[in-house]
């Protein structure tokens, strides 16, 4: 049990900027249980629920917006949007794979690393925008809106953590470090105890805020995004390094956060 709860709140220290400490031997016990990662997912999504529908509720949306986007960075760190600049230099780097894998470990951000970087956030606010403008429409009660924002924000977060999941369980380690580490301790069953975990609990969230299969969606298809990083991954580089696995966790939130817009949307059909 000692070990367990080493690895619970190792869990917590090495995603989140929560103050719990951390050490080599809990992170060593955090990477023999990768499907923590879920649970470190839904307490770290509950917190981005709770500020965002406080936000939501009392501020008009545009500035909203931008402090969610600051609360999710802060709470998280910048080091899966660092993942996404590190991406975007090898994909957009000309020429041999070497060139391209020099490219992604290069430590200096380069041209095509902010721009993939700027894109995300930009998403990211765009996406928040257009949910507050889709649930409006639909609920007229501000509290009710809210309650959809507290509802997108765990479950983006969920399926952001079995983003990363998938690229470790599914993808072939590029080089040795934290990365490699994640890859070659995430077995199947462990992905598949993170997945249940982390199905399980958008399933409950979707009934709770009357969504029907809202947040089971979000889940899957940031799943399917992931497998489609991983081949790009694969095509450009030959494997994956923790870059490739933070940038599956910005993609993995802003395309769950996507299907939940457009369920809102078409909500009478699906």
């Amino acid at each position: 049990m000692n070990s367990f709860l080493l690895a619970l709140r190792s869990g917590f220290g090495f995603l989140s900027t929560i103050p719990v400490g951390i050490t080599m031997e809990g992170l060593d016990e955090f990477f023999k249980r990768t499907y923590l990662h879920l649970v470190v997912g839904i307490v770290i999504g509950l917190l981005m629920g709770a500020v965002a529908y406080m936000l939501v509720y009392l501020l008009p949306m545009p500035i909203a917006a931008i402090l969610i986007i600051a609360f999710v960075y802060y709470l998280t760190g910048l080091n899966h949007l660092d993942g996404i600049g590190d991406l975007g230099d090898g994909l957009t780097a000309h020429g041999s794979v070497e060139k391209k894998l020099k490219a992604l470990k290069d430590m200096s951000l380069g041209i095509g690393g902010v721009v993939y970087a700027s894109i995300t956030v930009i998403a990211f606010y765009a996406v928040l925008i257009s949910l507050h403008g889709e649930a409006t429409m639909v609920y007229r009660n501000v509290a009710d809106v809210a309650g959809i924002f507290f509802f997108a924000m765990l479950v983006s977060e969920i399926s952001a953590m079995q983003s990363m999941l998938t690229i470790a369980a599914f993808g072939k380690p590029l080089h040795e470090g934290l990365g490699s580490i994640l890859v070659n301790q995430t077995t199947i069953p462990k992905y598949l105890a993170g997945f249940t975990i982390g199905i399980i609990a958008c399933i409950v969230s979707s009934f709770y805020f009357g969504l029907l299969i809202a947040g089971v969606l979000a889940f899957l298809v940031a799943i399917l995004s992931s497998f489609v990083l991983l081949n790009i991954s694969k095509r450009h580089f030959g494997g994956v390094n923790g870059d490739v696995i933070g940038a599956s966790n910005e993609v993995g939130r802003l395309v769950s956060l996507i299907v939940i817009i457009i369920v809102i949307m078409y909500g009478g059909i699906i």
